[in-house]
């Protein structure tokens, strides 16, 4: 996965706040594309499969470097290379309303697991806990956001966020009282901005991009008598 560091797009921003360190401007980029990604899951990523454990109920994501997993977009188990099947997600609430016993680590309580709920941005659990008569594999696809460590995320998500995240930098960088760049009006033109891309984003990635071709039928024109329209004299 290419990655394309945040202090390029630092560099687009430094003439719109002179003045301001480099630092702290990357730091509301990084900030910026956080949002992005927590609130338009565009981020998306096919984590590698993962082999359950008989008796063991909780497991850690295996994300890319500078990035943490924020949400499931869909999660299949496969059983000793079977085709793989639907695994239900689940909120963590939901899960302990659906499994009040969870985790029961009971051998007689154990099975293939038929749920699965995000426990924080490190794990996921597994409900009913895995038994030991066949082999359980998960696959997932999960909507990634930057560490707040991150010095920069997957190369082409960011190129397809970038205006929006100078957007949503550039709203609070104004905002920063008493400094040569402080300009209210322009926080608030650039928070408009950053929250108008934000739903075009999330729109498009509700609806999916993928549009048929757009083609033109040649018609014929409309005759009648004496002529035909649209000619000229």
């Amino acid at each position: 996965m290419p990655t394309r560091n945040f202090d390029e797009v630092t560099q687009r921003l430094a003439t719109n706040v002179p003045g301001c360190p480099f630092p702290v401007i990357e730091k509301y980029v990084r900030d910026a594309a956080i949002e992005v990604c927590e609130t338009t899951l565009v981020w998306k990523y096919e984590q590698p499969s993962i082999r359950l454990t008989p008796g063991l109920h909780d497991y850690e994501y295996e994300p890319p470097n500078n990035a943490e997993v924020h949400a499931f977009l869909h999660v299949t188990i496969a059983i000793a290379g079977d085709t793989p099947l639907p695994i239900d997600p689940l909120t963590l609430e939901q899960l302990y309303q659906k499994y009040p016993a969870w985790p029961d680590h009971d051998p007689d309580a154990q099975s293939r697991p038929q749920s699965i709920a995000h426990l924080d941005a490190d794990h996921f659990v597994v409900a009913p806990v895995p038994d030991n008569a066949d082999l359980y594999d998960v696959r997932m696809l999960v909507a990634l956001k930057p560490l707040r460590t991150a010095v920069g995320m997957d190369r082409t998500t960011l190129d397809e966020i970038e205006n929006a995240v100078m957007d949503g930098a550039l709203s609070c960088l104004y905002m920063l009282p008493d400094k040569n760049w402080t300009d209210k009006r322009a926080a608030e033109y650039h928070k408009s901005q950053f929250i108008n891309r934000m739903s075009e984003r999330r729109a498009r990635a509700n609806l999916g991009a993928g549009r048929a071709s757009m083609t033109v039928k040649m018609r014929p024109f409309a005759r009648r008598s004496g002529g035909v329209y649209g000619r000229r004299h």
